[in-house]
Order: C-alpha cells, then sequence, then structure tokens
C-alpha cells in the first residue's frame, strides 16, 4: 500500500509506511528527536492543521520551543517571514504544503533549501496535496511527509501515510513505537526493542488492514488518471468556480492565481455553515471551516456543469436562509 502512495508523490519503494491518520505520523516523527538541547525549535505556520499544532505543542513539556508564522490575510502565509524564522537553533520546520483553509500553495523547495542549510530537517504535510497537485518528495529533498486518503486519494479514513528519506532510517528511533516496528517482531522479544532496518522501524502497533484494502482503490485509480492531468483538470475547473463565484457576489477566500492555488476553492458565503448542510442534505458534497468558508473541491470525477449547479444551489439557500432571517429579527 505503500508503495501505491510513493508512485504518487514520488517516492521509491519501501520509503512510505502505513497508519491510521497524519497525527500519528507527525507524532511518530517527533518522537525521535530530543528536545532538551540548544537546537530545540520548531518552526511553523499559524494556518497549520490544528492537529499539527497541537502535536508540536505538546513536546514543550520535553523542551521544545515552537514558533508559529502568522498570516496577515488568512489566506496566505508571508514566505520571507517563514524563512527567517528558521535558524540555527531550530531542529524541526513543519509546514502543510497546501494550506488546508485556503488552498494556498507553499514554496517547499524554498522551505527545504533554508530549513538543510541550519542543518535542520522538514516535514511536509501534503494532504491537501497529493493526488491533485503534483509533489515530488525526492526532488524537493524533504526528510519528512505526512498525508491521508480521506480527500484528493479517494481512499477513506484510516489510511493515512508517512515518508521518511532513506538515508535518515539508521539515525532515528521514535519513542512512540510498537511491537511491528522490531527487527523479528513476531518473535515478541520482551527486552529493549531492535529496531527494523528498514522502513518498518516506524511502525508501531497492529495495522488497520481492512482501512488499507478499502483505500486500495483509489491509489490505484490516481495512478491510471496520473496527478498532472487532474491538476490541469483542476486548475480550469477551480478558475471557472472563481469566475462563478464572484459573479454570484461571493468572496473568494482562496488564491486568484492558479500557481498558488490548490484544489479547493474557499466561498465567504453568508450563514456558510448552514447552508452546508442544506447542501450536504443534497448530496452536494463539501465542506465547510470556521473562519474561512464553504469549500468546493472539483476532482477528476467532476463534470463541468456541476460547478454551476453548486453556484446556483448555494444562491437559493442563501436567498432562504436570508430570508429566515429577516423574518425572525
Amino acid at each position: 500500500m505503500g508503495n501505491l502512495i510513493a508512485k504518487i508523490i514520488g517516492a521509491g519503494d519501501g520509503e512510505v509506511t502505513m497508519h491510521p491518520n497524519v497525527s500519528v505520523a507527525q507524532s511518530i516523527v517527533g518522537s525521535c528527536f530530543n528536545w532538551s538541547g540548544k537546537r530545540n525549535k520548531v518552526v511553523s505556520e499559524g494556518l497549520n492543521f490544528p492537529s499539527n499544532l497541537y502535536i508540536h505543542r505538546q513536546l514543550e513539556s520535553l523542551g521544545a520551543r515552537v514558533v508559529t508564522v502568522p498570516s496577515e490575510d488568512e489566506i496566505t502565509i508571508p514566505q520571507d517571514h517563514l524563512l527567517c524564522a528558521i535558524d540555527d537553533e531550530t531542529l524541526l520546520v513543519s509546514v502543510s504544503h497546501v494550506i488546508f483553509k485556503s488552498a494556498y500553495i507553499q514554496d517547499l523547495a524554498a522551505i527545504t533549501r533554508r530549513t538543510h542549510e541550519v542543518g535542520a530537517l522538514v516535514i511536509a504535510d501534503i494532504y491537501q496535496s497529493a493526488g491533485t497537485v503534483p509533489v515530488n518528495v525526492r526532488e524537493l529533498d524533504l526528510d519528512f511527509a505526512t498525508g491521508g486518503s480521506v480527500k484528493w486519494l479517494c481512499g477513506g479514513p484510516g489510511a493515512g501515510y508517512l515518508y521518511v528519506r532513506r538515508d535518515l532510517w539508521p539515525t532515528l528511533e521514535p519513542r512512540l513505537t510498537g511491537w511491528v516496528a522490531h527487527r523479528n517482531p513476531f518473535d515478541f522479544d520482551p527486552g529493549p526493542i531492535d529496531f527494523a532496518p528498514d522502513g518498518y522501524r516506524f511502525l508501531n502497533g497492529t495495522p488497520n488492514i481492512p482501512g488499507l484494502y478499502a483505500a486500495r482503490s483509489g491509489y490505484e485509480i490516481l495512478g491510471e488518471v496520473g496527478v498532472e492531468n487532474i491538476r490541469a483538470k483542476s486548475i480550469r475547473q477551480t478558475s471557472r468556480l472563481i469566475a462563478l463565484a464572484e459573479e454570484a457576489g461571493y468572496p473568494v477566500n482562496s488564491p486568484k492565481d492558479s500557481s498558488q492555488r490548490g484544489g479547493t476553492v474557499t466561498l465567504d458565503v453568508p450563514n456558510g455553515y448552514e447552508v452546508t448542510q442544506e447542501l450536504l442534505r443534497r448530496d452536494f458534497l463539501l465542506d465547510y471551516r470556521p473562519g474561512a468558508g464553504i469549500r468546493v473541491a472539483p476532482h477528476f470525477y467532476t463534470k463541468d456543469e456541476e460547478l454551476d449547479q453548486v453556484i446556483q444551489e448555494i444562491q437559493s439557500i442563501a436567498r432562504s436562509t436570508d430570508s429566515l432571517t429577516v423574518a425572525a429579527q
């Protein structure tokens, strides 16, 4: 299963291990390091996914110092501020490739270069990019990457993954571990763990085999369609969505420049949460994020006419909710 994902994200065979979710994968990475020294800084962005930030801040009890770079517009992250925050006291840089609220694409290449210049390591959350935005972990020289299958990989929950750069394997011994990470797991040796020499050293307890089987078809289909083809269609459809939204008078909380935009368009619609609940009831598959709006995410299977339909439906529901609000007042 990890090898199927590896083909999508540019990793090699054996370099991707499967986990229940990104929280577990990020925690495994954080457990590999000594946070009590001078080099104990974690640099992240204020718009990183909350789970990642929760995990970083829990490391503070072990001596870590967490620095988050704020957004100035709640859509983008000022790259110069982020790069400046990465210094010789930084141990780990943890960033999202694509911001989950706004779909803003960060420059992973520039972030990785700066991180390695100061002798630190970088972990990228590629959940919101893998499967719709081309990403090659080897070409980017990423140290770690995490993601999941609920969104663009069409694999459902319980199928998270962790990429670790191959040459780092011998240097890392996670504290968050388990019997499957042992060199000889079926020996059930009760002594100190003897870590597996390969990527299995980053596993822990019994894996979610049924969830992985359920996810397999999604990876295989994406491999056939091709991420480059998905990206081209995504740019065309998200650009069309933005035009339709602006025509309808809805502010867009995603970058207008397609080179800076992932596969999602976030619309600031009045009573957005209530509108989203009604859209879901009508079988429009999208979601709502507080402080951002309604996230619409066309994928390779989305028809062009569905873009017009969702905006028309939002307008219709929004008018109804406005009427109800006026009546209540």
